[in-house]
């Protein structure tokens, strides 16, 4: 049985075109991630899906019993695969996310989704906080434009910054082509 597992993280409708939270570039970014989770089945890889659900009806988005939560077709999860539902940026924090990898003795934990800023920042630290070979494939990756102190910050910049810190010290980052051996 392979050591790695793909941890497919947020890839949910409302961050998609006409959902509640556009993020720049999420069609191509799950287009990619679906590239990954592809090699990875054929791999043998382990896929894990995290979904996010705020418990709260007033959230600005990812409400409960909404259509925004549903992960995307893209890459929606196969039967057998295990969907992990969070409500904080860390797919880790107060989820079974860590009981399931360790029970599949898994030492490499591949992240993709949504958003680069937010969610994929806080599991990648986290997978490598717990001692995981942790890899982003950062164009199977998302985010928006965001703003501090009055300054736009563009989707690109906060993206490159979130990969170029994330880089330095607890992932290898990859592109698509890179990951699958396209």
């Amino acid at each position: 049985m392979s050591k790695r597992a793909v941890v497919a993280v947020d890839i949910q409708n409302d961050y998609f075109p006409n959902g509640k939270y556009e993020l720049v570039g999420i069609e191509q970014a799950a287009a990619n991630a679906a590239r990954v989770i592809a090699a990875a089945r054929a791999k043998g890889d382990r896929v894990i899906h995290v979904q996010h659900i705020f418990p709260s009806p007033e959230a600005p988005f990812f409400t409960p019993d909404s259509e925004g939560i549903a992960i995307n077709p893209v890459v929606a999860p196969r039967d057998g695969e295990t969907v992990v539902v969070k409500n904080f940026p860390n797919s880790f924090l107060k989820t079974n996310l860590k009981e399931i990898l360790d029970a599949d003795g898994i030492e490499e934990v591949v992240v993709v989704g949504a958003m680069s800023h937010m969610c994929i920042d806080a599991t990648t630290r986290a997978a490598s906080d717990y001692g995981y070979k942790t890899t982003v494939v950062q164009d199977a990756c998302a985010t928006r434009d965001l703003e501090f102190g009055g300054v736009a910050v563009p989707a690109a910049s906060v993206h490159a910054a979130m990969m170029s810190a994330l880089g330095f010290a607890y992932a290898t980052i990859t592109d698509t082509e890179s990951y699958t051996g396209a």
